[in-house]
């Protein structure tokens, strides 16, 4: 046996382990494999001096040669001079001291230039095991071998070797760059996982992830880089698939919440129907979509690009007892499905089934009524498909959900409407009939409520002949929008009339009407203008509650503003004294009296309405036309920019 001075006399690493794995001996080629001085390694425990990754492997070799009389071999990492690591093959067998007669293990590196491969097989084994494939590249020759590592990694690449220009033009344009950095910078340590696609020759583009690092074969033999690389295919289109629900579902939800918010939104049936009729389909994945909404007991049927008129003229009209599927649904209160013209004909064999040309001649489709079991018929909306189609339980309940959203918003838009019919015909009967003969004047009056929220207004306007012969002109706005304005409307109006019957000054007739108002403690309020015109002279009388400027508009072309004396706003402020003003009206004059409709909005300050309205008044007197031409060209122009306020309009001129 040789010595251990021998044993260590080696030039290839070596090392003397106690049976317990303290480090008894070592050559300075093992000291340097360590990466460390040999006295800071003598005394310390063999695993301890090796990195981490290799520590148990170390221990492990160790401990079975001192355990057994048999030799123990196993592939290790040495760190390297170089920062390298160093692949090398290491036998573990147990020695006798000479010199005391100790057992030891010998720790040493064989060589392996003659069959470098037998380095690769843990790796092999390892990536084999991890489902991974191994390959190593040898940069001098510039090529790529193929290792092998899991079968059906290896599967991928059926030529063993091959020329690096052969791989890499398999690998996705976009990604080449990345490959070949991954082998330029092949680092000490792993990479990070590296994605690329690769043309395989049978079946496509596969995902593949590859990450690298550096390794010395053999203690003084050749650097090589070396390669792990996974198959993510399979994986990447489990994901893309899960990712594509998982879009496809938000969209759903997304296009669900838009069509809830734009039912809720709808102000009119026109709107609804068109809601249902762009979304209903979409939503459902459905081929197409019809509304059914009930009109005095007869269905008024429309229908989506989906479905031609023409095709379900068979449904307009029919009768809300007709033994068919449409009717019964909205009849009953029930959905009902149809899974095909068979099935039609077994539950209603009177009823008609529409040729939809596009569809053929069966199809499946869904009935959902606008509203349950025992509430007064509205309507259903359908939707068909492709014959056989069954709708699950939450398509079934979602479908439900909206019919009935859609039935309490056509609800609401019914009873609006209503209310809207009621207040126009409230403020009609309130809105006087201007007098068709005024003696010495010319007058024409325009009124137009706001809309917006299908609400009307409390803009009035009024003139009637005096006792004493002058003619009486108001113009006022009553706050809000709704049923009560209008009412205030037509009390404050009759109010001024029977006032004006006993008074004949304008600034008396406005205290008077204050007083009674402020008595009655309304809840509203109202501006107002009132003028009295002599004719004959030309001699006007004007007082104001809180209302906007008169405008006079000249035969010349220009105008101007006439701010009136007066107090504030009627039904506010009891004991108010109003004040009053007297001037003349001239033949070549027009008086143009607005409501706060026609001269401000949100984009138009006062002082820009009145200078608008002012400017077209004086145009059209300018023009010579009379006072209805004139008062049409100012509400045209209201309603035209800014309008979202009642409109009145009253212009006077002397005859």
């Amino acid at each position: 046996m040789d010595t251990s001075n021998e044993l260590l006399r080696r030039a290839c690493p070596s090392a003397l382990v106690t049976l317990d794995g303290a480090m008894r001996g070592l050559n300075a080629a093992m000291a340097s494999a360590l990466g460390r001085p040999a006295e800071q390694c003598l005394g310390r425990d063999f695993g301890d001096l090796w990195p981490a990754s290799q520590r148990t492997s170390a221990e492990s070799l160790v401990g079975h040669a001192a355990k057994t009389s048999t030799a123990a071999m196993g592939v290790l990492e040495f760190p390297g001079q170089s920062g390298v690591p160093v692949a090398c093959l290491i036998e573990a067998r147990q020695v006798k001291d000479p010199a005391g007669g100790e057992q030891l293990v010998w720790v040493h590196a064989l060589d392996a230039g003659n069959d470098l491969r037998s380095l690769l097989i843990p790796f092999r084994l390892a990536t084999e095991a991890a489902d991974l494939g191994l390959w190593m590249y040898a940069p001098h020759r510039d090529q790529l071998e193929w290792l092998g590592g899991a079968p059906v990694v290896a599967a991928l690449f059926p030529d063993s070797t091959a020329p690096f220009s052969r791989v890499i033009s398999a690998v996705h344009p976009d990604d080449r760059e990345g490959f070949r950095q991954l082998l330029r910078s092949a680092p000490i340590q792993q990479s990070p996982w590296v994605r690329l696609r690769y043309l395989t020759q049978h079946d496509g583009w596969h995902q593949l992830a590859a990450r690298t690092h550096r390794l010395q074969l053999g203690y003084g033999g050749p650097e090589r880089i070396f390669g792990v690389v996974r198959d993510d295919t399979k994986q990447e289109k489990r994901k893309q698939k899960a990712q594509a629900a998982l879009a496809a579902e938000r969209q759903r939800a997304k296009d669900i919440a838009d069509f809830s918010s734009a039912l809720i939104a709808a102000a009119t049936e026109q709107e609804l129907q068109q809601v249902v009729l762009t979304r209903l389909a979409a939503t459902f994945g459905a081929c197409g979509a019809l509304l059914a909404l009930v009109d005095e007991d007869r269905l008024l049927v429309s229908t989506d690009a989906g479905i031609a008129m023409r095709e379900v003229e068979a449904l307009h009209g029919l009768r809300l007892g007709h033994p068919s599927p449409l009717p019964e649904a909205i009849r009953t209160g029930r959905p009902q499905f149809v899974l095909n013209r068979k099935h039609h004909s077994h539950r209603w064999p009177h009823g008609p089934f529409p040729r939809l040309d596009r569809l053929g001649s069966d199809y499946a489709f869904a009935i959902t009524p606008l509203s349950e079991t025992g509430d007064q018929p509205l309507g259903a909306w359908g939707m068909v498909y492709d014959s056989g189609y069954r709708p699950s339980l939450d398509e079934r309940t979602l479908m439900g959900t909206l019919a009935n959203l859609a039935g309490q918003a056509l609800r609401r838009i019914q009873l609006q409407q209503a209310r809207v019919e009621l207040a126009t015909a409230l403020q009609k009967t309130m809105l006087p009939t201007l007098p068709e003969h005024l003696p010495g004047l010319e007058v024409a009056a325009r009124y137009r409520p706001s809309r917006g929220g299908l609400d009307v207004g409390g803009d009035w306007y009024d003139a009637f002949v005096m006792p004493d012969g002058a003619i009486a002109l108001e113009i006022g706005d009553v706050q809000g929008h709704d049923v009560d304005a209008a009412a205030f409307m037509g009390q404050v109006r009759l109010s001024i009339r029977a006032i004006a019957d006993q008074e004949p000054d304008p600034a008396t007739v406005l205290t008077r009407t204050n007083e009674l108002l402020t008595a009655m403690d309304p809840a509203r309020f109202a501006s107002c203008t009132m003028l009295c015109i002599d004719p004959r002279g030309g001699r006007v009388t004007g007082t104001s509650a809180g209302h906007v400027p008169v405008l006079c508009a000249h035969r010349d072309g220009s105008h101007e503003v006439r701010e009136l004396p007066g107090g504030p706003v009627l039904g506010v402020a009891p004991g108010i004294e109003y004040r009053e003003e007297t001037f003349a009206l001239d033949e070549d004059t027009a008086l143009v009296m607005v409501t706060d409709g026609v001269v401000e909005g949100p984009g138009l300050t006062l002082d820009a309405g009145l200078e608008r309205a002012g400017t077209l008044a004086a145009q059209a007197v300018h023009d010579g036309l009379d006072t209805e031409e004139t008062a049409d060209r100012i509400l045209d122009a209201a309603v035209a920019v800014d309008h979202l306020d009642d409109v009145a309009v009253l212009v006077i001129r002397r005859t």
